[in-house]
């Protein structure tokens, strides 16, 4: 068997054992999901527009969907459908790697397509739909139109992957890289979970900003994050962080980025506290935040 051979034969096969359980996610098909369990459906909270969608089958069904758990930090939601007698994907027990082939099957536009690729890059980030970072990523080179988010990235057992998550330029796509941590987190939303990491309630200017709206009100310049809104009744209202401070450190983390205060943020559990280092004009202060 030549090399395109095997290709093909590997192409057909994933299509074949996966595309009864790739959905279509909306009425105009803006995004793509699958199967991970009985009645339960995994696609990108950013192709839904409310709790409930509607979700095409490709044996023709269309059923009306609702959100039984969600990240929304994460961009993932996991719907209660009915899924009939479809079988589940499976993951992979192995973390792809650079350079290895990996197929896409999608539904998007109401279209089913099955492309493949190759993983181009590992470890990779973007920003999720609520501006924290996403980790973890895996980009490869399968096409995917319109309407790809949310669908599986499969390997050559048409095991998944990935999950479709983020277009890139030049025809790349970023998948959140399937580890046992993301299981855990789909497995928790399938059981009704709503992921909600700590949010300390503040929107920030960036470190070149903050330094350049310090100067103009002649203070010295300092790495930090500058406060524009503090919202009302959140931990920071609470702890009397203000607009205008210029939060330098949290839980002894310095802040240089937003990344850093997301770092920080991810690993809070409500009722913890985090002291944070704040420079108020020209006082600097320690303010204990509790969640």
């Amino acid at each position: 068997m030549t090399v395109i051979e095997e290709l093909t034969d590997l192409v057909r096969t994933a299509n074949d054992s996966s595309a009864a359980a790739v959905v279509t996610i909306g009425s105009r098909g803006r995004g793509s999901g699958f199967v991970v369990a009985p009645g339960k459906v995994l696609t990108n909270a950013h192709n839904l527009r409310d709790r409930t969608t509607q979700v095409s089958f490709a044996d023709g069904r269309s059923v009306q969907a609702t959100v039984t758990g969600s990240d929304l930090d994460g961009d993932l939601v996991v719907l209660d459908v009915d899924t009939a007698d479809i079988a589940p994907l499976t993951w992979a027990a192995e973390a792809p790697t650079t350079g290895d082939v990996v197929v896409t099957v999608t539904a998007g536009r109401h279209r089913r397509r099955v492309t493949w690729g190759q993983v181009t890059a590992t470890e990779a980030g973007f920003e999720g739909p609520r501006g924290r970072p996403i980790t973890g990523a895996l980009e490869h080179s399968a096409p995917c139109a319109p309407g790809s988010s949310g669908a599986p990235v499969l390997d050559r057992e048409g095991h998944v992957v990935g999950i479709n998550t983020h277009r890139l330029e030049y025809g790349f796509y970023l998948a959140r890289s399937v580890d046992a941590a993301l299981r855990e987190v789909v497995d928790g939303m399938a059981g009704g979970r709503t992921f909600e990491p700590a949010h300390l309630g503040v929107a920030v200017a960036p470190p070149n900003v903050a330094a350049r709206l310090r100067a103009a009100v002649g203070l010295t310049g300092r790495d930090g994050l500058l406060v524009r809104e503090v919202a009302d009744g959140s931990p920071a209202a609470q702890a009397g962080i203000a607009q205008g401070d210029l939060l330098v450190r949290a839980g002894g983390r310095e802040l240089r980025t937003t990344d850093d205060l997301f770092a920080v943020l991810g690993g809070i559990s409500t009722g913890d506290q985090v002291v944070l280092g704040v420079v108020r004009g020209v006082e600097e202060l320690d303010v204990t935040v509790t969640f």
